[in-house]
């Protein structure tokens, strides 16, 4: 094995890791203030653990190897007499994220003849690949999908698919390729977990809630992957949402399986966060070690937990790496091909990284950006009335999208290509709807509105 491949004791060869310890044993008082009185243990549990789950994300996912995170192994077995959750959760607050530290996690495909728990279940293609920022300055986690088909130059490999950049190279050879493809961006850490590892953590976790858009029907022999869901909202078990997580032979092939990825992600940080589990969180953690290899340190687990208290539901953003599909006659494989505007867009708002070329930087007006309407309220002509809305305020590049089946009660601003700043624009003139920082929108759009009951009940009320 090479250094950055050692298991949970390497450091990263790209760039060292700075976090940095408190000088203070772990039975004194931690050295980060405790919560304000205000706020309950499940709630600070709640932001550490929407951070841990970000920064050591699952196959498929980028979720279960978080286990890991948020209650160490070493933490969870020495557990004393008399010593509760709580404390063992405070003795990571001695230890502080010095600064923005940048992790690279990769769902592992099955590695079919890969005897179990061997090394070996970690040398597959990177089913899922997520570049996550942690920046203490700003309390913020950004999440960054990689969709699997993006077309990169592998050093040594040549002109191929991301995915294939863990199979040539493993952990280093991975970083080295998303920092080249990311204007430079810096990679500090890994984590790698196999798919196994999703499946098990659902399971245990009593299943997750999710809307599933479509009859869902494919058998993918090579990964024994079984799927066959129905439309609706439902409880999926493991096997279940995996098969969500992992369906992709619809119009939108790999993009929509990202897409799907996220919003399980939101549903199963609510799981995590359950009252139900909490006291749990020791045996999981146990559970899910063997799925798990990363070269964050013991130290460097606890500084994310630590992290992770002060962290809000608004201060998590996923987005997904800008981008169109390759055409039948471009090439033979099938790509995602990078928009390099939009990926520089979205490495300076979310990433802090400058362009290469500032001459093609993004400099676009709010009013231009392309805008789907969405229908997600009661009201079967909401769309058309919120597109003439948007009109009367000088939005001029505005759509209709496909309605959303799936019923909401507040209006949404989805930030499809990562303009956060646009989407903040855009909600205070019209002064209501949440910004949904994630890419679950349309795909042609940079901000796709889902328009919900309350734009309903607003227009009633100027009637």
């Amino acid at each position: 094995m090479t250094q950055i491949e050692s298991r949970t004791k390497g450091q990263s060869p790209t760039v060292p890791g700075q976090f940095n310890r408190q000088h203070s044993s772990v039975t004194s008082p931690p050295v980060v203030a405790p919560p304000a009185p205000s706020r309950s243990f499940a709630d600070w549990v709640f932001r550490g653990v929407m951070l841990t789950f970000a920064a050591a994300a699952s196959a498929t996912l980028g979720l279960a190897g978080a286990m890991l995170i948020p209650l160490p192994t070493g933490l969870a077995s020495n557990q004393k007499e008399g010593q509760t959750l709580e404390s063992l959760w405070q003795i990571g607050f001695q230890y502080q994220v010095a600064r923005p530290v940048n992790i690279l996690v990769m769902g592992i495909d099955r590695v079919l003849d890969a005897p179990e728990g061997s090394e070996k279940i970690f040398e597959g293609r990177s089913d899922t690949m997520l570049l996550v920022r942690v920046d203490p300055a700003d309390d913020t986690v950004k999440l960054l999908s990689i969709p699997r088909d993006t077309q990169v130059e592998i050093p040594g490999v040549g002109v191929t698919k991301i995915n294939d950049a863990n199979v040539r190279g493993g952990p280093q050879l991975a970083a080295t390729t998303v920092s080249r493809l990311l204007n430079g961006v810096q990679v500090d850490r890994y984590v790698r977990v196999s798919t196994d590892a999703f499946r098990e953590l659902v399971d245990l976790l009593g299943g997750v809630e999710v809307y599933v858009p479509r009859d869902m029907v494919y058998e993918d022999k090579t990964q024994k992957l079984k799927i066959n869901l129905t439309k609706g909202r439902k409880i999926l078990n493991g096997n279940q949402a995996e098969q969500f997580a992992r369906f992709r032979y619809d119009d939108l092939g790999d993009i929509g399986r990202v897409q799907r990825q996220q919003i399980l992600l939101k549903a199963l940080l609510k799981q995590i966060t359950s009252p139900m589990v909490i006291p749990r969180l020791p045996s999981l953690v146990a559970s899910m070690q063997k799925y798990v290899d990363t070269n964050l340190t013991m130290e460097e687990m606890l500084a994310l937990v630590g992290a992770g208290r002060n962290l809000s539901q608004g201060n998590f953003k996923m987005v997904m790496l800008p981008g169109r599909f390759s055409s039948p006659n471009e090439y033979v494989a099938s790509y995602w091909i990078i928009d390099p505007v939009g990926r520089d867009r979205v490495m300076q708002q979310y990433f802090d990284v400058e362009p290469v070329d500032v001459t093609a930087a993004d400099q676009r007006s709010a009013s231009s950006l392309r805008i789907a309407i969405q229908n997600a309220s009661s009201n079967p002509d909401a769309a058309y009335q919120m597109r003439q809305h948007l009109a009367k305020l000088g939005f001029y590049n505005l759509f209709i999208a496909p309605e959303w089946a799936d019923r909401q009660r507040q209006t949404q601003i989805v930030v499809q290509q990562g303009d956060l700043n646009g989407a903040e624009e855009l909600k205070q003139l019209l002064g209501l709807g949440i910004i949904e920082a994630d890419s679950t929108g349309d795909l042609e759009s940079d901000l796709t509105v889902r328009v919900g009951d309350d734009w309903v009940t607003g227009q009633g009320k100027q009637q």
